[in-house]
């Protein structure tokens, strides 16, 4: 089963396509067909949003890119297994692809899902928090701004809430899933079932440096691909990070604190990767 991507690889799709799309001007686009097209009636209703219009710059809202188009965002989130792609007009189309949008210079950008779980939708940027009311309830964004160290802890003692699902609440912390949770909590060197407000201060300043340690550091490394959560970034290039991991997917291996076998347990019906000092 493919799992979704999580918050560093976002990061790196919004950095690179904000470098190479910023001031390019949409010529036309082309959906395949209605799967990722979210609230349209049919497919000339949404590319007839993006044609003739200029990219300003791209952003994120946690796992949605916004791509500025004047006074319009195109926004994207992509599903489980999904990917976009820089390629040339004239370049074969892979499989999958839903969705081409044609630069008058510059080639194409390209949303590749086999599985059409993403969605695609273009709003106003005066309604968009109407349109868009999710962005609204997320929670704090480690990479997209500094997080407050007494903030954070206030966050984490008032909740009742197991480690892993508070990692992974996006009304939390935005873009967590299986894999940085895990690899957070090995650093921190706390379980995944640990109640939030049993921690002690320096358990919680723990935390805290593991979170922007692992997610600022699969950013440097360009993201992490694995066999059931792929990742490419735009020109096709794989992230590098899985050679970093110390617990995720490694089960047998030996820990890089203790020399013990790593070991995984069912946890809602997901794996979860830790090591024996993890308390």
């Amino acid at each position: 089963m493919t799992i979704a991507l999580e918050l560093p690889e976002i990061e790196i799709f919004r950095r690179d396509l904000d470098r190479d799309l910023s001031g390019r001007k949409i010529k036309s686009a082309k959906a395949e067909s209605m799967a990722v097209l979210e609230g349209y009636r049919n497919r000339k209703q949404f590319t007839s949003q993006l044609e003739g219009r200029k990219v300003a710059s791209v952003r994120r809202a946690g796992l949605h890119l916004c791509i500025e188009i004047e006074d319009h965002y195109l926004v994207i989130r992509l599903g489980p297994g999904a990917l976009l792609r820089r390629q040339r007009t004239k370049e074969a189309t892979q499989p999958g692809t839903e969705l081409a949008i044609t630069f008058t210079q510059g080639g194409q950008l390209r949303l590749i899902d086999p599985a059409g779980g993403s969605q695609v939708r273009v709003v106003s940027a005066e309604t968009i928090f109407e349109e868009l009311p999710e962005f609204d309830r997320l929670g704090l964004d480690p990479i997209g701004e500094p997080i407050s160290w007494t903030d954070f802890a206030g966050r984490v003692l008032s909740r009742n809430a197991l480690l892993k699902d508070l990692l992974c609440d996006d009304s939390f912390i935005v873009g967590i899933g299986d894999v940085y949770s895990d690899e957070i909590l090995f650093v921190a060197g706390l379980r995944h079932d640990r109640r939030s407000d049993s921690l002690s201060s320096q358990e919680v300043r723990r935390l805290y440096r593991a979170i922007v340690e692992i997610l600022h550091n699969a950013v440097k490394y360009r993201g992490t691909n694995l066999e059931d959560r792929p990742f490419l970034d735009i020109w096709g290039e794989p992230g590098i990070y899985q050679h970093h991991l110390s617990v995720y997917g490694r089960v047998g291996d030996l820990s890089p604190r203790s020399r013990a076998p790593i070991l995984r347990t069912k946890y809602k019906n997901r794996w979860t990767y830790y090591c024996d000092t993890q308390v």
